[in-house]
């Protein structure tokens, strides 16, 4: 297989692989130019391999060499190569392409070692700073692929991931429920009055739901503030904010139970996200 061809079998491994496990970012990237939506995909796809790491393996250790492995590859330290690997591969040609910062990318992969093990997450602050350092680093990024370094891309881009991180949060709470792990912090626990022991027991108390419906709140908080920076950001920065508007969506249609959430389809994915396009605001009315 020539280059040209492994490097396009590459591009279409990760659209495919971001398609599959990650439709709403997947879907984001139909709304920019094939040039960016290739970069972003790789740029998720990479996202994708690390974050799903946790379910591919049964005990920490085969996750802390999987781990290992793509520190190694992003610093250039890895044993073969990565030419038999497409989403490292096509990751590293767009970190030559766009000049992105490798440090960013192997902080995202040392955070995702909280996954592997089924320690508690302490406080908000805590949580606050693992998702900053994941989601927020996946708004970063795509931010200076879409629109290069600008002031305060970091800032915003910290905003943008804790609110999409912690509706993911809440998404993700039967998984986590099933495998007795649990993101939402003690400290936000205590407040509410929830033990652990209630929340892997998977039943929506009314103490479970007032803590889900602060969670919410900070949620919009992030995203409004993140809305009011990135009227001041560069307008092309705009596309690889676009998952925004599905925040902004499942916020608005809550869940009656948690522990059994009602998927969105693609369609009102693909719709919500069409329309935000057409927005100044990300808000796809």
């Amino acid at each position: 297989m020539s280059e040209a061809a492994a490097s396009t079998s590459d591009a279409a491994f990760c659209a495919s692989l971001v398609r599959e496990h990650d439709f709403d970012r997947y879907a984001s990237t139909l709304f920019v130019t094939p040039e960016i939506r290739r970069a972003l995909l790789s740029l998720y796809a990479f996202n994708v391999e690390v974050s799903r790491i946790r379910d591919l393996v049964t005990q920490p250790l085969p996750g802390e060499v999987r781990l290992q492995w793509w520190r190694d590859s992003l610093t250039g330290l890895e044993h073969g190569g990565v030419e038999g690997n497409p989403v490292a591969a096509e990751l590293l040609l767009t970190v030559q392409r766009f000049a992105l910062p490798v440090d960013r990318l192997t902080r995202l992969v040392d955070e995702h070692q909280f996954d592997l093990y089924n320690d508690p997450m302490p406080t908000m602050a805590a949580l606050d700073a693992y998702l900053s350092d994941t989601s927020g680093t996946l708004f970063a990024l795509a931010g200076r692929i879409a629109a290069g370094a600008f002031e305060n891309i970091d800032h915003l881009a910290h905003h943008a991931g804790v609110a999409l991180g912690l509706l993911q949060v809440i998404a993700s709470l039967p998984r986590d429920a099933a495998h007795r792990q649990i993101y939402v912090p003690l400290d936000l626990l205590a407040r509410h009055g929830v033990g652990q022991e209630e929340v892997f027991a998977a039943k929506a108390t009314p103490a479970i739901q007032a803590m889900l419906t602060d969670l919410r709140g900070q949620a919009l908080q992030h995203l409004d503030h993140t809305l009011e920076l990135a009227g001041q950001a560069p307008p092309a920065v705009r596309p690889a904010l676009l998952p925004l508007a599905l925040v902004r969506l499942d916020l608005a249609r809550g869940a009656p139970d948690p522990f059994r959430p009602q998927p969105r389809s693609h369609l009102a994915t693909l719709w919500t996200l069409w329309r935000a396009a057409r927005s100044a605001t990300f808000r796809a009315r």
